[in-house]
This record gives C-alpha cells, sequence and structure tokens, in this order.
C-alpha cells in the first residue's frame, strides 16, 4: 500500500501482508508488530532522471513482540491493517480471587 493512502504513525500496531510470486501459486508471508518508523529511502541503486539518481524505496520498521526489529520494502501488492494492542497473556492475567 503506498505510503501517501495509510501513513502509519510510530507505536501504531499493524499487521502487514505481503505476496512473492511463485510457480504455481503466491508465497504470502504476515507478520505483525508495533511501527517505529515509516520512510522512503534510497537505496544504492543508480536511477537516472529521480531525485539524487537513487532509488527510493518505501520502507517500514516493524518491532515485534520478541523485540526483533524488521525492515521491510513495501510493494504495490502490500497490505497494511492496523492492529487492536494485544491482550496481556501472562501468568497473571488469568489468575482469579476465589475468596
Amino acid at each position: 500500500m503506498p505510503l501517501w493512502i495509510m501513513s502509519p504513525q510510530p507505536g501504531m500496531r499493524v499487521r502487514v501482508t505481503q505476496q512473492l510470486p511463485h510457480r504455481e501459486r503466491p508465497w504470502t508471508n504476515t507478520i505483525e508488530g508495533a511501527v517505529t518508523r515509516c520512510q522512503q529511502t534510497k537505496t544504492g541503486s543508480w536511477f537516472a532522471h529521480v531525485k539524487d539518481d537513487q532509488l527510493w524505496l518505501d520502507r517500514l520498521e516493524l518491532r515485534l513482540d520478541s523485540g526483533e526489529l524488521v525492515i521491510l520494502n513495501l510493494d504495490r501488492y502490500t497490505v497494511i491493517e492496523e492492529v487492536p494492542e494485544p491482550r496481556n497473556t501472562g501468568p497473571d492475567s488469568s489468575r482469579q480471587d476465589s475468596m
């Protein structure tokens, strides 16, 4: 999804689905995390007649629940959905007082 349609803000929790063409069917990958940064950045690739003669890509940086930092290159087949914050599933979240 182009950044001018939906610009995820830092802290927003999103689910990103990307597809890669494969022989018989597309390969689909879904990842979920909190946005740390969303921007256009230039690559090392040279591309004539564009800003700074560089190829610019839409990139989304996510922090996963495990703490891992992931950088995704976005294209027209990328789907970004806002999702609610995960509920606390720690050991104390299911504890009920019986008094």
